[in-house]
């Protein structure tokens, strides 16, 4: 596969982390800014609100931008987005820069997942695509737990710290091995007609299930560290390994949910929701 390609997963890797690892570090956040952990748990909050208002926002304003430049701006914002995070000083500037690095969020994966199928052969498109949402992937395993370690031994500013290093680094490797392309006439015009596809009923079907299927997952996620300290009874130290077994679990029901939905789509998806379901019940009961 293409450098070019690893490049992107740099890129998602550095977003993954930004995006979860203040789950572990909820408490840390909230002591230090002197905010309730249902404040600091609203940070996450912003973080979505970012991703979803900033994609059509940033998609009808950059249409007409070849892909390498977007993606380069994009690896900019998610960098000084980063920075400012860490050098917050107080609970309103943090959220600013928590929902101004979301906007990079969508916008490069959708970005980043057309110049990935671009690099490669037709036959390896779905690999490419496969290989840079690995970053994602590896961030949930690694990243997210190292991070969350860092800030308990550091300060949680020393996580965002080193996400903007990461943040750099993608923007160079970014600059160095992805292709320029050019802009074709009709890419403003796929850009803001891409808004027009929900209203089609199937997508907003689909939009409804990931958001009710989930929506448990992170609310529990969310609050992971302060139900792991203040109610299970662990440790601040043992918050990272858990993390570390969530990403594992996250991999595991990937690859198995990936098989059996290509045998057996629907059935798939119902196992998989009352299996959710029943597991976050336990949650609420254990």
């Amino acid at each position: 596969m293409p450098l070019a390609l690893h490049a992107l997963t740099a890129g998602a890797f550095g977003i993954g982390v930004t995006e979860f690892v203040i789950m572990g570090l909820l408490i840390d956040v909230s002591k230090d800014l002197g905010v309730s952990i249902s404040a600091a748990g609203l940070l996450i909050s912003g973080y979505a609100l970012g991703v979803v208002v900033g994609a059509p926002i940033l998609g009808m304003l950059t249409g007409k931008w070849s892909r390498k430049t977007l993606l380069m701006s994009l690896m900019v914002v998610f960098t000084v987005g980063n920075l400012a995070c860490a050098l917050a000083p107080d609970y309103w500037t943090l959220m600013a820069a928590r929902v101004l690095t979301a906007f990079a969020h969508a916008s490069f994966f959708g970005v980043g997942s057309v110049v990935a199928t671009s690099l490669v052969a037709p036959n390896k498109k779905a690999s490419a695509i496969a290989i840079m949402f690995t970053g994602l992937t590896v961030a949930n395993i690694l990243g997210v737990p190292f991070g969350t370690w860092l800030g308990q031994a550091y300060g949680w500013r020393s996580t965002f710290f080193a996400v903007t290093l990461i943040g750099l680094v993608a923007l160079a490797v970014i600059a160095l091995f992805v292709p320029k392309d050019k802009t074709t006439d009709n890419q403003a015009a796929n850009s803001q007609g891409a808004l027009a596809v929900l209203g089609r009923r199937s997508v907003l079907l689909g939009l409804l299930i990931t958001v009710l299927s989930w929506v448990g997952v992170f609310a529990g996620f969310t609050y992971i560290a302060p139900i792991l300290t203040q109610i299970t009874g662990f440790s601040e130290a043992a918050v990272s390994p858990i993390l570390l077994v969530f990403g594992g679990g996250l991999v595991i029901g990937n690859l198995a949910g990936g098989w059996l939905a290509d045998r057996h789509l629907v059935p798939t998806i119902v196992a998989s929701l009352i299996a959710l379901s029943v597991v976050l019940l336990a949650l609420t009961a254990a």
